[in-house]
């Protein structure tokens, strides 16, 4: 048994579920701290939605948190264990209530999707209807040479049921393999980033080809309230009419540009009441039209409309996944204290990140100035001129209201009482169990490599 001595064994040590953004973050500030981290990660590698939910044309900002991620998590007072998914593989109740951890934090994201709130369709999944999680986990994934997940098809005429930003990557994303695949059947070969950047017309200009050229119908988006509302950039609450009526233009500005760029039509004003069924397969949604009212969408009674389509994508938000003995509100945790993520009925458990949020997408710094907002966005969209450096600003802003939550925790936790040696190596042996157990027996650093796709290394 080890003896502490002086500054060589932490005394204190957390749980943190979820290895990405938020989880890396929090890891960083606890071991500068002296706190030992114990990473749990349902994947192998520890990206999360920045590898399976940011769609793969943003190679510089998704390599740059790799890189961020990598070094906070490969330290000395981090143990990585992959394959580990809290609520599957250990209850929250045991991880905070038997392996003997100061605190226990959850950063795991929001990887369900959002019901589509229609009567019966999801019985439909994967037989005409796909939620926008697994469809951008397979976008970003189907060109590696080991890519064993679902496999889609693009449809010519999908429609998309959104509304926001994580919405027009799903409408883009669509877009760029219609054309890819349709020049592929001309013998024009693109590759799918390259098509990004340039934007459909110019890349089919160079090929001396058009968008009506081609004679695709293309995928169109449906929006329930006003394309003034689409949440493209934030208005905060108290901003006065003059505000407000900038923003909105600058809302719409920012979907035009990408309707331009990428060719889709949007449909605002309608919202999906029922599935439309051939054979057992969705073949599309009736839609009811809507006024808005006091920013609700307002159904218009007469106002049906039977859509038809190959496919239908839901792009409506995402939230977190329900977790064993953790009480909900509504579709996200219930929490006692929002402001540090704590739950009921769990009083060392905190919560980070989109786990508190219930958003999907690591745009959730709140940027009021018009041009400020209106840059970065575009910069996000690729729909600015030039490169994407400055989507690095973006994370970081982002990242800022993290570390100021990660800071209020480690005060929490070195206030704790302090483990004692032979709690520590009780803890520390359940950890080496779960290790082996998982095939992990090396370095975080030697891991990595191995678990990286060859293509991607």
């Amino acid at each position: 048994m080890a003896e502490r001595s002086g500054a060589e064994l932490p005394q204190f040590a957390v749980a943190i579920v979820g290895g990405a953004t938020a989880g890396a973050e929090m890891a960083g500030i606890l071991s500068r701290r002296g706190v030992l981290c114990v990473v749990f990660e349902q994947n192998p590698r520890p990206y999360g939605k920045i590898e399976d939910g940011l769609p793969r044309w943003h190679v510089k900002l998704r390599q740059k948190e790799y890189e961020n991620i990598l070094g906070r998590l490969d330290h000395p007072l981090v143990h990585f264990v992959p394959y580990t998914k809290i609520g599957r593989d250990l209850s929250l109740t045991e991880l905070a209530n038997e392996w003997g951890f100061t605190a226990v934090v959850l950063a795991h994201g929001a990887w369900s999707d959002r019901p589509l709130p229609v009567p019966g369709v999801d019985q439909y999944v994967n037989k005409g209807l796909i939620y926008q999680n697994s469809f951008i986990y397979w976008f970003n994934h189907f060109p590696e040479r080991e890519y064993a997940g679902p496999r889609y098809e693009v449809a010519d005429g999908t429609i998309v049921v959104g509304g926001g930003l994580a919405s027009i990557d799903v409408m883009k994303a669509l877009q760029i393999e219609l054309v890819r695949r349709a020049l592929a059947e001309r013998g024009i070969e693109v590759d799918a980033l390259d098509l990004e950047h340039a934007g459909i017309p110019a890349a089919l200009a160079a090929h001396g080809l058009t968008w009506e050229g081609l004679g695709l119908r293309g995928a169109t988006l449906f929006y329930r309230r006003r394309l003034e509302d689409m949440p493209l950039t934030d208005i905060a609450d108290d901003a006065d009419e003059q505000r407000r009526a900038k923003l909105e233009a600058t809302r719409l500005k920012i979907l035009d540009k990408a309707k331009e760029k990428f060719c889709f039509r949007v449909r605002p004003q309608m919202r999906p009441v029922a599935a439309l069924v051939e054979d057992g397969r969705l073949v599309g949604l009736r839609f009811q039209r809507t006024r808005v009212e006091g920013g609700k969408a307002v159904g218009v009674e007469g106002g049906e409309e039977d859509v038809r389509a190959p496919l239908v994508i839901s792009s409506i938000g995402s939230i977190p996944e329900e977790m064993a003995g953790v009480p909900l509100d509504g579709q996200l945790y219930r929490f006692s204290d929002r402001e540090l993520g704590r739950l009921e009925g769990f009083p060392t458990v905190f919560s980070t990140g989109n786990v508190v949020t219930g958003k999907g997408n690591i745009k959730e710094s709140r940027r009021h100035s018009i041009s400020v907002a209106t840059h970065i966005v575009e910069q996000y969209l690729g729909l600015g001129e030039g490169n994407r450096d400055d989507e690095v600003a973006l994370l970081e802003a982002s990242n800022a209201a993290l570390r100021a939550r990660g800071e209020r925790l480690a005060q929490w936790v070195v206030a704790r009482r302090p483990l004692q040696v032979a709690e520590l190596d009780r803890l520390l042996a359940k950890v080496r169990e779960r290790q082996v157990a998982v095939g992990y027996r090396t370095s975080f650093a030697e891991w990595i490599a191995k678990v990286t796709p060859p293509d991607l290394a």
